[in-house]
């Protein structure tokens, strides 16, 4: 199964969310453990650098980002992706740019605790709750 993690996926774990957590560290722990490929757009990666700027030191960052990159595959963001989203002419295009990258490395699902930012996606978008009933 190939999925595509969401950024809110990434900071329930890295921040503890204590409501969201559990379920989001299993979906990690399946990528860990590559019983699925769990993708991470690098549109996600500069928005988590972002945030994490505000808090923590450079090398703590990179540390992370190696961790990261240790259990996530990191794809990059083109210019086909930002063409596709472009034409989706969603709202939100940040989750357009999501959508359409899913769609190019050929995801099952999106998992995402917004799921209704993507209610027309090509790629079907699952909280983790949910992906982790199908598995």
């Amino acid at each position: 199964m190939v999925l595509l993690i969401d950024i809110n996926i990434l900071l329930d774990v890295m921040m503890e969310r204590q409501e969201f957590v559990k379920d989001s560290s299993m979906i990690w722990k399946l990528c860990e453990t590559e019983r699925v490929t769990g993708y991470i757009s690098a549109l996600t990666i500069t928005n988590l650098v972002y945030i994490m700027r505000k808090k923590l030191d450079p090398k703590k960052i990179a540390d992370i980002i190696s961790l990261l990159r240790m259990i996530f595959v990191f794809t990059d963001l083109g210019v086909p992706d930002i063409n596709l989203a472009s034409g989706m002419e969603w709202n939100d295009f940040e989750d357009a740019v999501q959508a359409a990258t899913a769609y190019r490395v050929h995801a099952d699902y999106i998992v995402t605790r917004n799921t209704r930012d993507f209610a027309d996606s090509r790629v079907p978008a699952f909280t983790p709750n949910e992906i982790l009933n199908r598995i």
